[in-house]
């Protein structure tokens, strides 16, 4: 069986090497993303939950980069951000664009191909319309900042009006007044710059990318906070929510047990004993607002080790 890593490698090189497309096929992408087991969209993406990527913006940056690390997942996440509303949390599906710096004679086999496939405008505009509401466009323009601007407030009008949401660029953007007067628009950047995009050109949608620390896949999920991103893999979602749910009833519980003097530090901090996980069932029993269905929580303590 062909191990993953190589499946991305062959069709990372074959899109390269032949340039017979600009986004991959819905089976490439299917093969890239080939653990999520549940409905997808017509371009072949996970189509995660809405419910659970809502939810998702209530988990801290730890317990998701805590729950990728226990998984192997060790490079998901990246920090030091240019943030345009940072008291803000964004939560999306992942749209990858790969931006490279400018060979003529690959730039005009890709405007070429895009041309024969009916794409309009200049290309980094051709990410932007291949948006869907709820997704997160996140480009990989190496860094470049002065010349690197991939969007204004023109065309973060255009991104917002179609996800509404906003991007991650591993880059820069220019008219940040305009962008910030975007209501609801929001962007994690590596900086600004009045310039506009020069000696730059697209290489590939929903292809691969590295974005600094994390690489990132096509339908992979963004948690975007003031302290950085984790980009989830879309087959974790759902556990990932369902286990920082149940870890912070179980900290409101011992949180409490501690103030009222019940247990000690060494009680709460260790396995529980029987008569601990009894009282926690019975307290949660009382609980009005839990953060999952009483069904989803009883499912997922089945399975739980505490």
């Amino acid at each position: 069986m062909m191990r993953p890593i190589c499946i991305i490698a062959l069709i990372c090189v074959t899109f390269n090497l032949s340039a017979q497309q600009i986004t991959p096929t819905p089976e490439q992408i299917k093969t890239l993303t080939a653990e999520w087991k549940g409905e997808r969209f017509a371009d072949g993406r996970p189509k995660t939950s809405d419910r659970f990527l809502a939810r998702l913006k209530n988990v801290s940056l730890e317990e998701a980069w805590g729950y990728l690390r226990n998984k192997g997942y060790q490079n998901q996440f990246e920090g030091d951000w240019t943030i345009i509303r940072p008291d803000s949390v964004m939560v999306g599906r992942v749209v990858t664009a790969q931006y490279m710096p400018l060979r003529p004679d690959y730039d005009k086999l890709i405007k070429d191909k895009g041309k024969t496939e009916g794409r309009i405008g200049g290309t980094n505009s051709w990410p932007i319309d291949v948006l869907q509401n709820g997704d997160v466009y996140v480009a990989d323009s190496y860094g470049k900042i002065v010349d690197g601007t991939l969007i204004g407030d023109n065309l973060g009008n255009a991104i917002y009006a179609k996800s509404h949401t906003g991007v991650v660029f591993y880059g820069s953007v220019r008219d940040i007044e305009g962008l910030e007067e975007i209501n609801g628009f929001n962007g994690w950047v590596k900086g600004y710059d009045p310039s506009y995009i020069q000696q730059m050109m697209l290489a590939g949608i929903n292809v691969p990318i590295r974005i600094g620390r994390a690489t990132v896949l096509p339908g992979d999920v963004v948690l975007a906070k003031k302290g950085g991103i984790v980009f989830i893999p879309a087959q974790f979602l759902e556990d990932l929510v369902l286990n920082s749910e149940f870890v912070q009833l179980r900290d409101a519980f011992g949180h409490q047990r501690l103030r009222e003097g019940k247990y000690t530090p060494g009680q709460i901090d260790q396995q529980w004993t029987d008569e601990i996980k009894k009282d926690f069932l019975q307290w949660l029993d009382i609980q009005k607002d839990l953060p999952m269905t009483r069904q989803e929580l009883d499912a997922y303590m089945k399975d739980r080790t505490w």
